[in-house]
């Protein structure tokens, strides 16, 4: 009689994980986003790369693994990647909503789960995502339109979030966990100059000390702790199909604790790219595998 309830207690335990991580993530992005005024988008992305790859150089001791020319040329764009999303996210930040900025770069992931699949139901999932798209187009009707600029930036974000996707797959079958250390260390070498030449000084503001580590275990240690312990207690798909519903999160935190308001019509182009994450991920081919993003 107590199996059952174990029973369920063993499934709703990643699950409850995955929605810690979310939220963790959301929440981070949210207080990086109070950063902006002292050290800009740029600044924030290379403190949060730091202070993130101190921690994980900790956590995971990435000098223990073991690198081939090729897996190193691998392992390097991997992280350039992870430091493009970080970047490009936190740009488009400035001036686009939060729910919308990661429902944008979703599209990354979701072209990876279409492409995997290649069955006839993906013109869909393609639809859906296309529509959702369309209702963020600025028109002269709404008064809710979104910045362009940002806008594109977050859709660069995706096609990092994609390249990450595809080279970490490659880079972690031959290191693993590690190859995470090593890629968010490669991201901050990365993104550091851009944030030194835009913040300067600022960037050794004593009262950014906090938040940024805050930031940082809020948006790579610990979700991504969270997510691998998950990921390693349910289904691929079931892991992938629960981390499309991130965007309602970064909606859901943008209005708790930035104040952004969203239209309907916006909330029915982040529904539209939920959708067509979440089919995409249910219709995809057996051997795809989705990636932790740290973002």
């Amino acid at each position: 009689m107590n199996d059952q309830p174990r029973g369920l207690a063993s499934t709703l335990f990643p699950v409850g994980l995955l929605l810690i991580a979310m939220a963790s993530i959301q929440s981070g992005a949210s207080l990086a986003k109070s950063m902006f005024p002292i050290v800009g988008a740029q600044g924030t992305t290379t403190l949060r790369l730091m202070f993130a790859s101190v921690i994980m150089l900790l956590l995971l001791r990435p000098w223990k693994a073991k690198l081939t020319a090729k897996s190193l040329r691998t392992v390097i764009v991997y992280g350039m990647a992870l430091g493009g999303m970080n970047f490009l996210f936190y740009m488009s930040l400035r001036t686009v909503p939060l729910g919308i900025a990661v429902a944008l770069e979703f599209t990354g992931p979701l072209a990876v789960a279409i492409y995997a699949s290649r069955k006839a139901i993906d013109f869909l999932w393609i639809g859906l995502a296309i529509v959702g798209l369309l209702l963020l187009i600025p028109t002269d009707a709404t008064n809710a339109s979104i910045d362009l600029i940002g806008a594109s930036y977050a859709l660069g974000a995706g096609v990092c979030w994609a390249l990450y996707i595809l080279f970490g797959q490659k880079a972690g079958a031959d290191n693993g966990v590690q190859t995470a250390a090593l890629g968010v260390i490669i991201a901050a070498l990365f993104v550091a100059p851009i944030g030194i030449v835009h913040a300067g000084a600022a960037l050794l503001t004593p009262s950014l000390i906090p938040i940024a580590i805050g930031v940082a275990i809020l948006s790579t240690a610990l979700p991504y702790t969270l997510e691998m312990i998950a990921l390693t207690r349910m289904p691929a798909r079931t892991f992938g199909t629960l981390m499309s519903i991130e965007p309602a999160f970064g909606a859901l935190s943008g209005l708790l604790f930035l104040h952004e308001y969203l239209s309907l019509a916006q909330w029915m182009a982040i529904t539209c790219i939920i959708l067509a994450s979440v089919g995409a991920t249910m219709t995809m081919r057996n051997e795809s595998k989705p990636l932790v993003a740290v973002d």
